[in-house]
């Protein structure tokens, strides 16, 4: 079993969802690792034991975090540290996402963003399911529309997707799961992945409009992502 967690990262030009699958004999031994990361951020810097690993706040020094507001080095370590977890386990990751803004203009009454985003993922995941002859479970961070997305994944197991890859998904088991990300830090690790290649995906479309950017952190952001760069098995944003 694929135990497939999700998260998503958004902006007002652009939606992404991540996935990342772990292998169940993984799942426990990753979490741990995670927890390690966070047990030593509290023994060198006085964190809490149960501070959430978020993107954003990791990044922007909220929460749990904002203590550490003026010491960015500290903060990408953790960063490093979680990413650093995941890519020392057997799992695999798949990126979706979105032009928003193009998606509105071709499209007068164009689905959510996250649910055009979670199809194409759903079929992407399935695809890498059946590869290996597996199974996955989904299981995402809490997140409005709950009831619709568990409805659009039966669905999909029914009759299949829509769209020109239509497919029927025959690969990933039950229903959809929700569970806050509070409560899981693999659900926390999907997050970390999707908010820095959302980050990245902005500081390269701002970059190439010729917007001056800091060069510091963009060769930080590129150092964090190579960490788990080799684990992701398919990325694409869609440009209708």
């Amino acid at each position: 079993m694929l135990l497939t967690y999700v998260d998503e990262s958004y902006s007002s030009d652009a939606y992404y969802i991540a996935a990342l699958m772990v292998p169940e004999r993984e799942a426990i031994s990753l979490t741990d690792a995670l927890d390690a990361v966070v047990a030593k951020a509290a023994v060198d810097h006085e964190v809490s034991t149960t501070a959430e690993l978020h993107g954003h706040d990791l990044f922007q020094a909220k929460a749990e975090w904002t203590h550490l507001e003026k010491k960015p080095r500290v903060r990408i370590g953790v960063y490093n540290a979680a990413f650093q977890a995941i890519a020392d386990h057997d799992v695999k990751i798949v990126i979706r996402g979105v032009d928003v803004i193009r998606l509105k203009r071709r499209y007068t009454n164009a689905h959510h963003p996250h649910s055009v985003v979670l199809t194409h993922l759903i079929e992407r995941v399935n695809e890498c399911a059946a590869r290996q002859d597996e199974l996955a479970l989904l299981i995402s961070d809490e997140i409005s529309k709950q009831d619709q997305y568990r409805r659009e994944l039966g669905e999909y197991q029914k009759v299949g997707t829509w769209g020109y890859r239509a497919t029927q998904i025959t690969h990933i088991v039950d229903t959809m799961h929700f569970a806050p990300s509070r409560a899981s830090r693999l659900v926390q690790a999907a997050d970390l992945i999707a908010f820095l290649h959302r980050r990245r995906c902005s500081e390269q479309s701002r970059k190439l409009k010729g917007h001056t950017m800091d060069e510091r952190a963009l060769r930080a952001n590129q150092m964090l992502w190579d960490r788990i760069k080799p684990k992701v098995v398919h990325q694409n944003t869609w440009c209708p």
